[in-house]
């Protein structure tokens, strides 16, 4: 009885396939770009320690804390959407463990945007806007369009 009333809700695995194969390439393109910004670090290193020359400022402890950031909400946002899109769609998954998985997802990867595009900003600042006071308000604000549309839409 229950499976013939909610045929309908079966419907919706087409769309949870295409909804988690399209942000697994999303996520899987921002684990790519954090992680390659993690190991080219801005202002480049130190000849004789190997440690970064701009280890000390401000701005470089914001990359780093983003990026690692944005690197562990993005792993985990693809390992979300992989495991919806290896689940076995069974009637009873529908009601709990793919909605959370799906919201989970969604969550983590909103995070690992925000938190690249704050890394993003604070890399433009290390390279170019030193002591330039307008230079953050510009890039915070020109940072946050892509977040502000993304969680509007």
């Amino acid at each position: 009885m229950f499976s013939e009333t909610h045929k309908n809700l079966m419907k919706g695995e087409k769309w949870l396939k295409d909804t988690a194969n399209s942000c697994t390439i999303a996520a899987a393109l921002i684990v790519v770009i954090v992680f390659a910004a993690a190991i080219t670090v801005p202002g480049g290193n130190n000849g004789n320690s190997g440690h970064s020359i701009l280890t000390k400022d401000i701005a470089f402890k914001f990359f780093i804390i983003s990026d690692a950031i944005a690197l562990f909400s993005s792993v985990s946002s693809l390992l979300m959407f992989l495991s919806i899109l290896t689940s076995r769609y069974a009637e009873n998954d529908f009601l709990h463990t793919l909605p959370r998985r799906l919201i989970t997802g969604l969550i983590t990867i909103f995070i690992s945007i925000v938190s690249m595009m704050v890394a993003f900003g604070a890399t433009l600042y290390l390279i170019f806007g030193q002591n330039k006071a307008w230079f953050i308000v510009t890039v915070s604000v020109i940072s946050a369009v892509p977040v502000i549309l993304f969680a509007s839409w």
